[in-house]
C-alpha cells in the first residue's frame, strides 16, 4: 500500500478540515489537538498526518516531506511556494484588504508605507498597481500602525471587518479572497497520482 503524508495546519480551520476528512471516510482515531504528538495515522494507515504550524505547511509540501497539505490560501500566497493548488475546501472564508485611517489613492506612481503580517502579498499587490511600497512586517496588531503614523495603511485578513472599524480604519480595497485549500507536491503528484487523485475525489464528493 502506498501511504500519503498529509501536512495539516494547526489553528482555527483545523477542526473543520478534520471534520471534512471524516465525512470523506478519512479518520484519525488517535488524534487529539491537545496532545503533544505531531504524527497521526488514519484508521486504515493509508494517510500519515503531520500536525504543523500553518506557516510551515507549504514548506513541508514543497520540500517533499509531505505529499499533500491543507492550509489557508494566505499562507500559500505569502510563501510563493512551487506546488499545485488543487482544491478549495470553502473553510475559513475571509479576505485580504487594504485599510487606512484616510483615503489614499491606490493609483500608479503613488508611494505608500504598508504594515502587514504578509509582506510578499503586500508587495505583489501594490507592484501590480504600479505603486512603490515600503512593506513593514508586523506579527500582530497591525491596525495600530496607521494610528501611530508608522504606516499609511495596512494589508490584513478580515472576516467581519469589525476590528478594522473599531480602530477607526476604513477598507480601501479588496486584495484577495482567502479560504482553506489542498496543495500537492509536484513530484508526489507524478509518482502517487492514483492515491492523490482518490484523496482529492473523496473530498470533492463530500463538498458536493
Amino acid at each position: 500500500m502506498v501511504q500519503l503524508t498529509l501536512a495539516m495546519s494547526k489553528g482555527r480551520t483545523a477542526k473543520a478540515s478534520l471534520r471534512l476528512l471524516e465525512k470523506a471516510g478519512i479518520t484519525f482515531p488517535d488524534f487529539d489537538e491537545k496532545s503533544r504528538k505531531l504524527v497521526f495515522y488514519s484508521a486504515d494507515k493509508a494517510v500519515k498526518m503531520i500536525y504543523v504550524k500553518a506557516v510551515d505547511v507549504t514548506t513541508y509540501v514543497e520540500q517533499g516531506a509531505a505529499d499533500i497539505g491543507i492550509v489557508g490560501r494566505d499562507n500559500i500566497l505569502e510563501a510563493e511556494a512551487d506546488l499545485y493548488e488543487l482544491l478549495d475546501l470553502n473553510i475559513g472564508v475571509c479576505r485580504f484588504v487594504v485599510a487606512s485611517l484616510k483615503d489614499i489613492p491606490l493609483t500608479k506612481g503613488t508611494h505608500v508605507k504598508v504594515a502587514s503580517k504578509y509582506p510578499n502579498i503586500t508587495k505583489n499587490f501594490f507592484t501590480k498597481k504600479g505603486m512603490t511600497v515600503d512593506a513593514i512586517k508586523l506579527n500582530g496588531s497591525v491596525e495600530l500602525a496607521p494610528i501611530i503614523d508608522m504606516a499609511d495603511c495596512i494589508v490584513d485578513i478580515v472576516e467581519t471587518g469589525s476590528t478594522i472599524k473599531e480602530n477607526g480604519l476604513q477598507i480601501l480595497s479588496d486584495v484577495e479572497h482567502i479560504s482553506t485549500r489542498v496543495v500537492v507536491n509536484k513530484a508526489s503528484f507524478a509518482t502517487k497520482t492514483d492515491e492523490i487523485q482518490t484523496f482529492i475525489q473523496q473530498l470533492k464528493d463530500v463538498l458536493e
